[in-house]
């Protein structure tokens, strides 16, 4: 079985599972270049709650964990099969950390499937998520993700989905391409970071606009996830495709363990729906 890499999307607009841009062709081009997964662990920027917990069923469901956009979104059915057993092998390797095995509640949010979708969209590589634990610090996220590294050697491909800038408060529609400069300060000192030291991300919480790029922390706290891999395996991050989307929207994405393979496709990233977006709609 091949190391895995592990990766970090910037997953934007739900709309992007149904598009075609630079992203998702970086996307895609990053599923055919890795090689074939033992399962995928994702940590989604939508799976945000108060406890630390691990998908444990053999179907997972499709959530649209959304409102305000087209049908043919909600249409999506993005249904790989799970990895129960995934669960025994995570809770031990990150033993004293707690995790608990959701059979349930949960399933595949769009923060994973508006990625998977164009990366491995035969749906056929099992798929488990880890949840974001809302009342930890950074460094157990950190940690956290450092402990997982040992997956990679036994075929598993970590994975986190969020954005690195994400305030939909200030999103502007006359920036579909573009970032404001205090989005860009915040993008390029957490890349300059992820490529030379990548646990150092823990530390933006200090940068001075950090309040403006992370006004919450769940789209955030995906790339401490593969930051602290990156950082436990002594592997800086790489750069798969990068950008803005409407001035308040980061879109970079990063590869860890992995040389990024050439991207090609044009393109803005995926409208957002007609309303203010700061009005419940979950992006």
């Amino acid at each position: 079985m091949a190391v895995m890499p592990a990766a970090f999307f910037g997953h934007g607009s739900p709309m992007n599972a149904l598009e075609k841009n630079r992203y998702t062709e970086a996307w895609r081009a990053f599923g055919q270049a890795v090689p074939r997964p033992r399962a995928i662990l994702v940590v989604s920027a939508h799976w945000y709650v108060q406890a630390t917990a691990v998908t444990a069923m053999a179907r997972p469901r499709t959530i649209h964990d959304f409102f305000g956009f087209p049908p043919e979104l909600f249409q999506v059915d993005y249904r790989p099969p799970g990895l129960p057993e995934l669960y025994e092998q995570i809770a031990d390797i990150v033993h004293p950390a707690w995790v608990g095995a959701d059979r349930e509640s949960w399933g595949i949010d769009h923060g994973a499937w508006s990625v998977l979708v164009h990366a491995f969209p035969d749906a056929d590589v099992p798929v488990v998520q880890l949840s974001i634990n809302a009342l930890k610090p950074f460094d157990y996220h950190l940690q956290l993700g450092a402990a997982l590294a040992p997956l990679l050697e036994d075929g598993v491909l970590v994975m986190g989905s969020g954005n690195v800038v994400h305030n939909l408060g200030g999103v502007s529609r006359a920036l579909p391409d573009a970032g404001f400069d205090w989005a860009q300060r915040f993008d390029e000192r957490a890349k300059e970071l992820m490529l030379t030291d990548p646990t150092g991300v823990g530390r933006l919480d200090g940068h001075r606009d950090y309040d403006l790029a992370v006004p919450t922390p769940d789209h955030f706290l995906p790339l401490l996830y593969v930051a602290g891999v990156a950082g436990a395996t002594g592997t800086p991050a790489q750069v798969l495709v990068d950008g803005y989307s409407y001035g308040s929207l980061s879109m970079t994405a990063y590869t860890v363990g992995m040389e990024p393979p050439p991207v090609s496709g044009t393109g803005v990233a995926a409208p957002l729906p007609d309303g203010p977006p700061a009005d419940g709609v979950n992006v």
